[in-house]
C-alpha cells in the first residue's frame, strides 16, 4: 500500500469515501490506515461527525451550500479547539485539510444518503485483540471505554455508531458504555446476547469456558439466552448472571460487581468460579499449562482475589491448595493438579 503521509491526502480519501465511495484499491488503503492506530480511527470519526452535522437530515428539500459551508468551518474550528490532548496542526496544514473535507459540503443531499450507506456497509469488520499475558484498553467510535482481558477479541463494523452499536465478543471485557437512547449497545456471543443503553458491566465468555458470566456495576442490562427460549432476563446493579453452557440454565444472584472488573487494575478475582475456568484464566495470565488430573476437581468452586504483578503462579497455587481440596506439582512450565 502506498503510504499516506499527510492529513491532506487522508482527508481527500475520506471525502471521496463518504460522498461517492471508493474503488477496491483505495478502500483497502483507507481500511489499512484506520487499522494502523486508534488516533487514525479517532480522526476519521471526527471528520465523519463534522460532515454529518454540516448536512442535516432536515435540509433534504432545501439544501443551502453557503450555510452548509459556514457551519462546516464553524464545527471544524470548534473540534480542533476541544482537542486538548491531540497535537495541534499548523495553520497551513489546517487550511488545506479543512478545504479537502469542505468539498463534502458542496455535494447534493443524495450524497449524504450515499455516504451513510457507505459507512454502514462498505467497510470490513474491525478486530481488536488482547494478547495472552496482557490486557488492552481502547475507546470505540461512540466513546465507549473497553478493557479486553488476555486472550480476548472484539469485532465491530467500522460503521459502528452510525445506525447501530453492535459488536461480537470472545473472551472477557469490561465496558463503560456511552449512553444513547436512540442506539442501544449490543454484545453478541454464541450463547448470550446483551443489550444496554448506557451502563458499566463486565462480560466474560471465553469459548473454552464452561460458563458465561455478566456482572452489572451500574445501570441496567437485558440478556437473551440463545441456548434456551426463555423470557428476557434483566440485571440490576450488583447482580451477576451465570449461564451454564451445557444445560443452558441461566442463574442470577447478588454479587459485589465492582470486584469483577478489578482485573483491569492487575487483580485476578474469582467469585465462586469453577476450577476449570479459573485454570484457564491462570494459563492466559501466566502463560503456563495446567492439567487437572482428577475429574472430581472439575466441579469444585473457589473464591480468591490475587495481584497478578505481585504474586507468582506458585503463590496462587499455594492458596488454592490451602483449601485442602487439591495439591499441585510443577514440571517446568506445566502444572499438574490432583485431589487431596
Amino acid at each position: 500500500m502506498k503510504p499516506t503521509n499527510t492529513h491532506i491526502e487522508i482527508d481527500e480519501l475520506i471525502a471521496t469515501y463518504l460522498s461517492q465511495g471508493l474503488e477496491a484499491e483505495k478502500l483497502a488503503e483507507l481500511e489499512n490506515w484506520l487499522k494502523a492506530s486508534p488516533e487514525n480511527q479517532k480522526h476519521f470519526q471526527q471528520m465523519r461527525e463534522i460532515w454529518f452535522s454540516t448536512i442535516s437530515a432536515s435540509e433534504e428539500e432545501r439544501y443551502n451550500k453557503e450555510e452548509a459551508y459556514s457551519r462546516f468551518l464553524s464545527r471544524t474550528r470548534q473540534t480542533h479547539q476541544e482537542e486538548k490532548t491531540v497535537k495541534k496542526l499548523s495553520l497551513h496544514k489546517f487550511f488545506y485539510g479543512a478545504a479537502a473535507v469542505a468539498l463534502l459540503c458542496l455535494i447534493s443531499f443524495a450524497s449524504y444518503r450515499t455516504g451513510t450507506e457507505q459507512v454502514k456497509k462498505q467497510f470490513a469488520e474491525m478486530v481488536v485483540e488482547a494478547p495472552l499475558g496482557s490486557k488492552t484498553r481502547l475507546y470505540l467510535p461512540d466513546g465507549t471505554l473497553v478493557w479486553l482481558n488476555a486472550g480476548s477479541t472484539i469485532t465491530y463494523s467500522q460503521g459502528f455508531g452510525v445506525e447501530e452499536r453492535k459488536l461480537k465478543l470472545s473472551g472477557e471485557g469490561y465496558f463503560e458504555v456511552t449512553r444513547n437512547k436512540q442506539l442501544p449497545f449490543e454484545i453478541t456471543t454464541k450463547e448470550l446476547q446483551l443489550k444496554v443503553l448506557g451502563t458499566k458491566f463486565n462480560f466474560r465468555n471465553y469459548p473454552e469456558d464452561e460458563e458465561v458470566s455478566v456482572s452489572l456495576l451500574e445501570g441496567k442490562v437485558c440478556l437473551r439466552n440463545y441456548l434456551k427460549n426463555d423470557a428476557l432476563c434483566y440485571l440490576e446493579p450488583d447482580q451477576k448472571a451465570i449461564l451454564n453452557k451445557k444445560n443452558g440454565k441461566l442463574m442470577v444472584s447478588a454479587s459485589e460487581a465492582r470486584y469483577t472488573a478489578e482485573w483491569t487494575n492487575g487483580f485476578l478475582f474469582f467469585d465462586e468460579e469453577l476450577l476449570p475456568d479459573i485454570i484457564k484464566e491462570l494459563e492466559r495470565s501466566y502463560n503456563v499449562k495446567i492439567h487437572i488430573e482428577d475429574e472430581s476437581l472439575k466441579t469444585f468452586r473457589f473464591y480468591g482475589n490475587f495481584v497478578r504483578k505481585e504474586q507468582t503462579i506458585q503463590e496462587i497455587l499455594e492458596m488454592l491448595a490451602s483449601t485442602g481440596k487439591l495439591e499441585y506439582r510443577i514440571e517446568g512450565k506445566t502444572v499438574r493438579l490432583s485431589s487431596r
